[in-house]
């Protein structure tokens, strides 16, 4: 009874992106398309267009001109999962666990003098979606989520000289979510398979800030910290159908639990090798290990299920994540006035470990190569295009419960990411 409604509800807390997107953990990379063209690399030391406002909010002062840049990415993702282990009898492994998934992002920036600049963006720091056939074998622990977390960042930059600035800006992030598992059949595995669906949502602040530094005429370097935000989601948990529950099919309770995103540094640097050739090379850490634990709260118990202080009104399960690091090299060849190509490799850690592991963030360490190139037809406008291709560590998942049954299989993820932006000055 526990662990049913633990691992759904946990999943709304901690299942807030795809394994397949581009970042591990939770955390989206999917930004800004200029940057995607160079594996993120020179992320907070680059400051291309407008999408600087979420790579290093200090870049602003390096725009001249009023500039807005939109763009979106797609993830097409592909999992080839093989049981691997005692399982519920029936279960299958068909199909890719991630659906298309689309990245959109959106920023403006105004100078208003030689020192001052204004900006605003709009962008997806977080975001899931997982959707496993009915028949899954591991359903029991987790068989479809839904999950976004928008934020908007009004931000301002003040260049102190023409070598050094700064940046910051509040985020105000929303974040809803839909999180579905399967109950296991008191008298079949797989018939008569009841459901529970949990849905919350929250809003909580937090903030970025940068420094930006033109250490030579050839070579720039940034550092961009982005803040831990605190949610605290507020919700429902509804149980429908037949299961293994003690509550009655059709049972709801208020559901509330809360949620710690990772603070995250990001250092780079971006060189001018040559009047064509630019190289950029950064790191970043993310603090995951304030993932320790998830701790649920479902309210209005009844005192036969042990009132909130029972199985169901209070669950805890440790997860004992730990601090990441992601590391990036990139190039850029401006080929001529009109057209600038894009390269880069990264390699990112997964927070997750081997015994917490689960179905909904199946993750495992990840290298990605990227492509991408930019088109300027005239001063006013630019049009980014950006390709990569993700590989990650195979991995195992290991689940058991006495109401759930048990999920041992192994993960081989991959994924191809399509992005394009435009940027336009005025």
């Amino acid at each position: 009874m526990k662990k049913v409604i633990l691992k759904t509800t946990l999943g709304l807390a901690v299942a807030v992106a795809s394994t397949q997107l581009f970042a591990s953990g939770f955390a989206l990379n999917e930004q800004s398309i200029s940057g995607m063209g160079t594996g993120f690399a020179g992320r907070s030391s680059t400051a291309d267009d407008a999408s600087t406002v979420f790579g290093n909010p200090a870049g602003m002062s390096r725009l001249k001109r009023d500039e807005v840049t939109v763009g979106a990415a797609a993830i097409i993702a592909s999992s080839d999962i093989s049981l691997d282990g005692p399982n519920v009898p029936g279960g299958t492994t068909n199909g890719d666990m991630v659906p298309f998934v689309g990245v959109p992002m959106g920023y403006y920036v105004k100078p208003i003098d030689e020192h001052w600049a204004f900006g605003i963006g709009i962008y997806a720091p977080f975001g899931l979606m997982t959707d496993y056939e009915n028949s899954f074998a591991g359903r029991y622990f987790g068989s479809k989520s839904t999950v976004q977390v928008v934020t908007i960042q009004p931000t301002i930059s003040y260049a102190f000289n023409d070598k050094v600035s700064v940046g910051f800006g509040p985020t105000i992030n929303r974040i809803d979510g839909n999180l579905q598992s399967a109950t296991l059949s008191r008298i079949t595995p797989g018939r008569n398979d009841g459901k529970v669906n949990v849905e919350g949502d929250d809003t909580a602040v937090g903030y970025n800030i940068g420094v930006l530094v033109q250490a030579t005429d050839k070579t720039r370097v940034g550092l961009t910290y982005h803040s831990m935000v605190d949610y605290k989601l507020e919700g429902t948990t509804k149980i429908t159908g037949v299961g293994s529950f003690g509550a009655a099919s059709g049972s709801e309770f208020d559901a509330s639990l809360k949620v710690k995103t990772p603070e995250s540094v990001d250092f780079s640097i971006t060189h001018e090798l040559t009047d064509a050739l630019t190289l950029h090379v950064g790191s970043t850490w993310t603090r995951w290990s304030r993932l320790e634990d998830i701790t649920v709260n479902n309210e209005g118990v009844p005192a036969a299920l042990g009132g909130s202080a029972g199985p169901i009104g209070t669950i805890t399960e440790e997860q004992n994540w730990h601090n990441t690091w992601a590391h990036a090299i990139g190039a850029t060849y401006k080929l001529n006035k009109e057209w600038v190509l894009r390269t880069g490799f990264s390699v990112d850690q997964s927070p997750t470990n081997n015994t917490n592991r689960s179905p909904r963030i199946p993750s495992g360490d990840r290298t990605v190569f990227s492509i991408g190139a930019g088109y300027s037809p005239t001063d006013d406008w630019t049009i980014d295009l950006a390709a990569n291709y993700l590989k990650e560590q195979d991995v195992e998942v290991h689940d058991a419960s006495p109401s759930k049954g048990a999920f041992n299989a192994k993960y081989e993820n991959s994924a191809i990411g399509l992005g394009a932006g435009v940027t336009y000055r005025f």
